[in-house]
Formats: structure tokens, C-alpha cells, sequence
């Protein structure tokens, strides 16, 4: 994701964010210096600096001619997170579900989105989690699993290659290009596609039967993974 697609994440347009960079690499300027440094039109750009000051992202520096500075980008993020954080808290109070969560199955497509479920399972994970994912992107997750080893949730990961990891347990598996499976604490799971691409497709699903299947495969394959070890040995 390009650093102008990141900032569009915090509420920007894409000329907006692209001026705040200029701004922020060439420090202060006023309208035309934006619109000679960027070849954005000067009615855009002027349209775009009230934006980014409107939005938190811009200040206005009066004088004998008009100017704008960005704010810094700690400063810009932590004022939308903590704007966020408060509305979320808002939300939750207003729009609560008439019906419960549906304990069917739920198709979830995109790495982005399968990677927001699966930080939102880890976060509400209470005492264990089984994770089996392919060697070269166990990585990705090294430091959400070791800090949830480290809070006392059993962490138990299979993989291809035996990987080091603090207060994780490593088990080695058969290889498995491109699947995913995770369950949390008997109640979840997700398991589909996952090689960080916005094609990948995992099912997720907290039906009881499918979790309980899903949890008895996951313990004989580790059941065996001992045998032959024991074997070996």
C-alpha cells in the first residue's frame, strides 16, 4: 500500500494527501507554491488546503500571505485514532444488534479483511489458540503470538519449518501452500486460502459441530506429529 493510500485510510482525499506530503517534505508554502510544486490545479489545491485543515491535517499561518504547514504525522493519527476510539465508544451504545451473532458461516475475501479477522479473534482470544500456516508468513504474526504466549494463552502453531518462538509451541508439519486454519478458544474458526493476496477466501464460522470437527482434526494431526517424533527419537 503506497504512503498515499495509507493517509486515505485517515480520511484524506488522494490530492489531499498528496499535498500533505508535499507540505510535509517542503514545509510551509501558500496555494500557488503547492500548485507549482505538485502541477495540482490552483482551485484544487486551494479547495484541498481547507480540506486539510478542516480534517486536522493542515494549519494556517497567517501573515503577509497566506500559508499552510501539516500537522505532524504522530500528531494527525493519534488525534483520528482517538476520534475514532470515542465514536466507537458512542456506536456501541446506539446500535446494539436486535438478533444475536449468526453462528453459520461466513465468507471473508481479501487478505486485508481476513487479516482484521484474525487480530480481532487473537484480541478476544481467552485461553488458547491453534494456528497451522505456511513457514513464510508465520512471520507476519510472530509478534501477536509471542506477546499472547506471554499473556498466558496457550499458543500452539504448526508449520512446515521449525521456527523459534517465545512462549509459542512449535509443532512441524506436513507443508500446506497457501492454507490457513486458526481456532480460538474452541468456539472460532477460520481456514481457507492465505498468501497475502486480495484473492485469498477463508471461511469463518463459531458453529458448534464444524468448530468441534475442525478442533479434533487439528488434535490428531498433532497427536501424530508426536507418534513420529517418538518414532524417530
Amino acid at each position: 500500500m503506497s504512503t498515499i493510500d495509507q493517509l486515505m485510510l485517515f480520511g484524506l482525499t488522494r490530492q489531499e494527501a498528496t499535498i500533505y506530503c508535499c507540505l510535509l517534505q517542503d514545509g510551509e508554502q501558500n496555494g500557488y507554491e503547492v500548485a507549482k510544486q505538485t502541477g495540482i490545479s490552483r482551485s484544487n489545491v486551494y479547495n484541498a488546503l481547507a480540506g486539510l485543515v478542516e480534517k486536522g491535517a493542515a494549519y494556517l499561518i497567517e501573515g503577509n500571505s497566506v500559508k499552510y504547514v501539516a500537522v505532524p504525522v504522530a500528531e494527525f493519527c493519534d488525534n483520528k485514532i482517538r476520534k475514532c476510539q470515542e465514536v466507537k465508544e458512542e456506536l456501541m451504545q446506539l446500535l446494539v444488534p436486535n438478533k444475536p451473532t449468526t453462528e453459520g458461516y461466513i465468507t471473508i475475501t481479501g487478505v486485508s479483511h481476513i487479516r482484521d479477522k484474525l487480530l480481532q479473534m487473537m484480541q478476544q482470544a481467552e485461553k488458547r489458540i491453534y494456528m497451522s500456516i505456511p513457514s513464510v508468513y508465520l512471520e507476519d504474526w510472530r509478534e501477536e503470538l509471542e506477546q499472547l504466549g506471554k499473556n498466558k494463552i496457550k499458543v500452539v502453531v504448526l508449520t512446515e519449518q521449525l521456527v523459534k518462538m517465545q512462549n509459542v509451541k512449535v509443532y512441524l508439519s506436513e507443508k500446506r501452500d497457501k492454507q490457513l486454519r486458526f481456532i480460538v478458544d474452541s468456539k472460532f474458526v477460520l481456514t481457507g486460502d492465505y498468501s497475502k493476496s486480495e484473492k485469498d477466501t477463508c471461511l469463518y464460522s463459531g458453529q458448534k459441530n464444524f468448530v468441534n470437527v475442525f478442533k479434533e482434526a487439528l488434535r490428531n494431526e498433532i497427536k501424530l506429529i508426536e507418534l513420529k517424533k517418538q518414532d524417530n527419537n
